[in-house]
């Protein structure tokens, strides 16, 4: 059950680098991609962490709603 539910999880965690558009951003370079994320974690753990992790969730959130604002209006 574990197995499964750690399964989901990761699917759907590449299915957010897909959605944010960064597999066609870095050509599906997999080093670029790695790259890139470790650059976000850095800046996650930096000085200001906790104004770029709020600034993300707002972002996120934003993008998720205008999402399901524009399926709803189809």
């Amino acid at each position: 059950m574990q197995r499964r539910e750690r399964t989901r999880h990761l699917i759907e965690l590449g299915g957010l680098v897909q959605k944010a558009g960064l597999v066609e951003l870095a050509v599906d370079d997999r080093a670029t991609l790695y790259g890139a994320l470790l650059d976000l974690a850095g800046r996650a753990r930096g000085d200001d962490a906790g104004d770029v992790l709020a600034l993300w969730k707002r972002r996120g959130k934003r993008a998720f709603d205008a999402e399901s604002d524009a399926k709803e209006a189809r």
